[in-house]
């Protein structure tokens, strides 16, 4: 039967919008959330291999020469400084260690600068959903109670987006100052966005992204959009539908995930 604007129930129902489609806001949010998770394991996974860098047995012998930088090595920095840069802007907060000095990557100065970050950045969020000052602890013990609290971050999306630019931010300088390059492995197939031969996969994030500069892809959602370092990122989850629109069969990204040797990009 029709109802008053001529419409039947069935098309009436049709056009409805479906209360649990979720929305482009809770895709943003639910996208800087899982980066948060991957992040934060790779920060917990190496910051305490900082500390043993540190240690008397860890040094090169007497006499022998100093590890060569690693190719690149300034340009990273310059990288990082200028991403730093970008997210106070961004933010309109100090991003911790980053001053108007040019900055060097020592051991000391990196635990030093991810300590006080993981420190301001556990507080603020505290702040932030006025809860009481955190009580003292370590940097990973620290990491783990922010991850605790990420429910309710996501009632927050602009500190959501600070915590996963704090967070990555910190990884990277971990991972640069243990001179440590993330394991990239080349994947075959084009991206479904830019059609590139881009795809690598990240064993140590299990996840596949496309390393192309100028890839956007059309999602809102996605922090490529209005991110520079972003890359678009499919996570497990997603291998599948992946595997479907770039050609690439999900055996391969598997067999990637387990790959330990670095390709070139």
């Amino acid at each position: 039967m029709a109802d008053s604007t001529g419409n039947t129930g069935d098309s009436a129902r049709a056009h409805r919008p479906d209360p649990t489609a979720p929305t482009a806001a809770g895709r943003t949010v639910e996208l800087v959330l899982r980066d948060i998770a991957l992040w934060t394991a790779s920060l917990v996974r190496q910051f305490p291999e900082l500390s043993e860098e540190l240690a008397p047995g860890r040094r090169s012998p007497a006499g022998t020469a100093p590890t060569a930088p690693h190719p690149g090595r300034d340009e990273l920095i310059r990288e990082e400084r200028r991403e730093a840069l970008l997210l106070e802007q961004r933010h309109g907060l100090s991003v911790p260690g980053h001053g108007a000095a040019p900055i060097r990557l020592h051991i000391s100065d990196a635990i030093r600068d991810i300590t006080d970050g993981v420190v301001e950045l556990e507080e603020a969020v505290c702040a932030r959903l006025t809860l009481p000052r955190p009580r003292r602890a370590g940097v990973i013990e620290r990491l783990r109670r922010i991850v605790g609290l990420l429910d309710a971050v996501a009632g927050h999306p602009d500190l959501a987006r600070h915590v996963r630019d704090e967070i990555r931010r910190m990884a990277r300088r971990c991972a640069r100052t243990l001179g440590d390059a993330e394991t990239v492995v080349r994947v075959t197939g084009r991206c479904p966005w830019c059609d590139s031969v881009s795809l690598r996969a990240f064993p140590d994030r299990r996840a596949v992204l496309c390393v192309n500069p100028a890839c956007v892809c059309t999602d809102t959602a996605c922090g490529c959009q209005d991110d520079p370092a972003y890359r678009h990122l499919w996570a497990e989850a997603q291998w599948e539908e992946l595997s479907e629109a770039s050609g690439t069969g999900t055996e391969e990204i598997e067999a990637a995930m387990d790959d330990t040797k670095e390709t070139s990009c």
